[in-house]
């Protein structure tokens, strides 16, 4: 029987270790990207080699950096000779207030949020044709609406929102694009990181009345990959209703 692939750009942790747990759980092998989140890639492989023997690969790449894209592209599929599912969900995220944007600043937001997905795509894309493969993106409800004194953040995903209805019609018929847009799933770090008043806040704006999990992104990425042959081009809010 073949098992199919998935590659999982940030895989080590929060929704991207969540998505993981996913996949594998689906019966998928999966090569797992990180860069900077050594301790816990390897900490989840061992877990999930565990369950099943050899099913995991680890992959470190510096996607803002990387210009070979089409030798990343092999790394990814040589461990088992293919790719059926792409989900681009490394993401850097901090606050860049108009008056203090840097060029560096664009570059790293925009090379994570953007840059890889399209590019990475780009360079997978015989491998996911084969397959009848899909990609999907993790984009943000805030790609829609942007979020206040985060304006490179907020213009990069919403270009990975253009770039997932584009590649659905250009990589059609064989290859399905869709996207995945959370809302208040799990709360920002370092640079990001918000008090509880700010927390408390932003919770009255969702009627559900309380925050998503990383499992809640998990489970549509997963339907959209397996159970939604006849569905491309499309993005799912994932927000409690936040963006109604």
């Amino acid at each position: 029987m073949t098992i199919p692939v998935a590659l999982i750009t940030g895989a080590a942790r929060r929704i991207g270790a969540a998505l993981a747990r996913s996949f594998h759980g689906a019966g998928y092998n999966v090569v797992m990207h990180y860069m900077n989140s050594e301790t816990e890639a390897k900490a989840l492989q061992k877990e999930l080699n565990q369950i099943r023997n050899g099913s995991i690969a680890l992959l470190r790449a510096d996607l803002t950096e990387t210009n070979d894209w089409e030798s990343l592209a092999l790394e990814c599929t040589q461990h088992w000779g293919r790719i059926d599912v792409l989900v681009n969900n490394a993401s850097i995220f901090y606050p860049t207030t108009v008056g203090n944007v840097t060029e560096d600043i664009w570059q790293e937001l925009l090379g994570s949020n953007l840059k890889a997905p399209f590019f990475l795509s780009q360079a997978l894309r015989p491998a996911l044709s084969k397959s009848n493969g899909n990609i999907v993106n993790i984009v943000d409800i805030h790609a829609d609406k942007p979020l206040k004194d985060y304006p490179v953040y907020s213009i990069a995903k919403a270009g990975l929102a253009m770039l997932t209805q584009s590649l659905a019609k250009e990589l059609a018929p064989n290859i399905r694009v869709n996207g995945v847009a959370p809302g208040t799933i799990l709360w920002p770090e370092d640079k990001a990181t918000l008090d509880e008043a700010a927390k408390k806040k932003i919770l009255r704006k969702v009627p559900l009345g309380r925050q998503g999990t990383a499992e809640d992104i998990a489970r549509t990425v997963l339907f959209l990959a397996n159970d939604a042959p006849y569905v491309t081009g499309q993005i799912i809010n994932v927000d409690g209703g936040r963006s109604v």
